[in-house]
């Protein structure tokens, strides 16, 4: 295993959408995804796409777990750390419903920075694991944020392309502040 380089905001290969994987149990995806995860663990990540990791592929890891508890999350965000550390190829996303959930994104690519991000509140999402069996899931909260965010890098889409008003792109050391603010 070994801990990949990050790719920042402005390089090209987080701009272009990703090739779909021909065959999720291909020994080169195996290695591919033991070190994402590795380098998502190195750097205190929620998830990870392969675009991020310098390759243009669909492939996604992440996790919600119980413990994670970021500032400015709502109740249901807070709540809701559903998803195991989870493995994702040729992943989609299909909403549920019409509500939406604004919630505050970081990413391993826009290093420093945290933006205020309505998606969705609920999805279902579909893939296949490392021996090409179906993962298939629904998702609200922080577990349906983080994979929209990471499928989201498949298709060359940054978060802050995805924010309502940029005066709610902060800087992560900020963010203390911001929220001070919003509960006074």
């Amino acid at each position: 295993m070994a801990i990949l380089k990050i790719a920042k905001m402005g390089h090209p290969v987080l701009a272009q959408k990703a090739a779909a994987v021909a065959n999720p149990a291909d020994p080169a995806i195996r290695r591919l995804v033991s070190d994402m995860v590795e380098t998502m663990i190195d750097a205190n990540g929620a998830g990870l796409a392969a675009p991020q990791v310098h390759v243009p592929l669909r492939v996604v890891v992440f996790q919600a777990p119980g413990e994670r508890s970021d500032p400015g999350l709502s109740e249901e965000e807070r709540y809701d750390h559903t998803a195991p550390l989870t493995v994702l190829i040729n992943p989609e996303v299909q909403v549920i419903g019409s509500a939406r959930e604004a919630g505050w994104e970081g990413c391993l690519s826009v290093p420093g920075l945290r933006g205020l991000v309505e998606r969705p509140a609920h999805i279902r999402y579909r893939g296949y694991d490392l021996d090409g069996k179906v993962v298939e899931r629904t998702a609200r909260g922080f577990h349906a944020r983080v994979v929209q965010h990471e499928c989201d890098h498949l298709d060359g889409i940054l978060y802050p392309s995805r924010m309502g008003d940029l005066k709610n792109l902060i800087f992560e050391s900020e963010a203390k502040h911001w929220v001070k603010g919003e509960e006074a």
